[in-house]
């Protein structure tokens, strides 16, 4: 009889270890399960209705799964949101909406605009020696620093040219080119060619551009209709700096300004002449990011440039000279004549 009852209680030890352990199962991992402690068959039998598993009634199981799968879900969002957090990510766009300002020239800037990257070797130009830091599987690796130091001259030139009421051209006519090329002329208030340039319109500019229509304006940009009439007998007017992010298609421009003193600023690759431009830029042409970059520079030192021109001129002071009655076209009467001419 006593080796009976023994193995009926551990039977029933046994059977209830089991559904413990399905249940545990079925609530997954770890998940804490309200179980009746393993007593012996007597105390069982005598403890009170309310007193036995909580786990056999299915609210409470019910409650259980739900706690687990919110822990699933809190895990698995964890999970995923391992790794590295990317806080910067390169947007094309930001380039033309959001150019970079001269004081935002950084090495890191320039690399990842892919400023560096030079032509093979067998393609150099000797006279770039001293922008190509070294050579890398066949490749001429163009140094940093020379680039981010000569893209600051070049933006000061183009702020100072600005600041005094000078026409900026930018030229840019390789395929991709034309919106950092439109973005930076109206960032400077200057011009710009995104298409051929015409041979001879420097040159020869009173054939080719002698029918373009100008304007007269005063010194806080404001138009004079009533002296554009007077323009028309006047010669074509010609910029006062060009800005050329392709030099190498664009040779007979260069070599018109250089017949007008007119000063030049390129994008020197290692396979250009650094000597046909007057401030030149050692840097990479092919890459559309490169020049997006440095066209953006460039537009907002023409920006800054013409903010502190109108700046001035509301204090009083023109910051560039203006043309004579004389130079316009205007004949005034003798006596005004006289008064005029005794003032100066």
């Amino acid at each position: 009889m006593i080796v009976r009852q023994l193995f009926v209680r551990q039977s029933r030890q046994f059977a209830l270890n089991r559904q413990t352990r399905i249940l545990s199962r079925f609530s997954s991992t770890g998940t804490p399960v309200e179980t009746a402690e393993q007593t012996p068959a007597r105390e069982v039998t005598q403890q009170p209705a309310s007193s036995t598993s909580a786990v056999n009634e299915p609210g409470s199981v019910a409650l259980s799964a739900k706690e687990a799968w919110r822990k699933r879900e809190v895990q698995r969002h964890k999970f995923h949101a391992l790794g590295s957090d990317v806080a910067v990510a390169y947007q094309p766009e930001d380039l033309i909406r959001n150019p970079p300002r001269p004081s935002d020239i950084t090495l890191e800037l320039l690399l990842a605009s892919q400023t560096h990257l030079g032509h093979s070797t067998s393609r150099w130009n000797p006279q770039n020696s001293r922008y190509i830091f070294g050579i890398r599987e066949g490749v001429h690796i163009i140094s940093l620093d020379v680039t981010a130091a000569y893209l600051r001259r070049a933006a000061k030139v183009v702020e100072e040219v600005a600041a005094r009421g000078g026409l900026i051209l930018f030229v840019g006519t390789r395929k991709g080119q034309k919106r950092a090329v439109v973005r930076a002329a109206e960032l400077a208030k200057g011009y710009h060619i995104f298409e051929r340039w015409i041979p001879g319109s420097l040159t020869n500019g009173q054939q080719i551009l002698g029918h373009c229509d100008t304007k007269v304006v005063n010194a806080f940009d404001e138009e004079l209709p009533e002296f554009n009439d007077l323009r028309a007998d006047q010669p074509a007017i010609k910029p006062d700096l060009v800005v050329c992010f392709n030099p190498v298609e664009n040779v007979v421009l260069l070599h018109e300004c250089g017949l007008n003193n007119v000063p030049t600023i390129g994008i020197v690759d290692t396979d250009a002449d650094p000597t046909q431009v007057t401030y030149p830029i050692p840097a990479n042409d092919d890459s559309l990011r490169s020049v997006a970059v440095i066209a953006g520079v460039l537009g907002r030192a023409g920006e800054a440039g013409q903010k502190r021109r109108l700046e001035e001129a509301k204090k009083g002071k023109i910051t560039h000279r203006l043309p004579t009655l004389k130079e316009l076209g205007i004949k005034l009467p003798e006596n005004m004549a006289e008064t005029t001419e005794n003032k100066q």
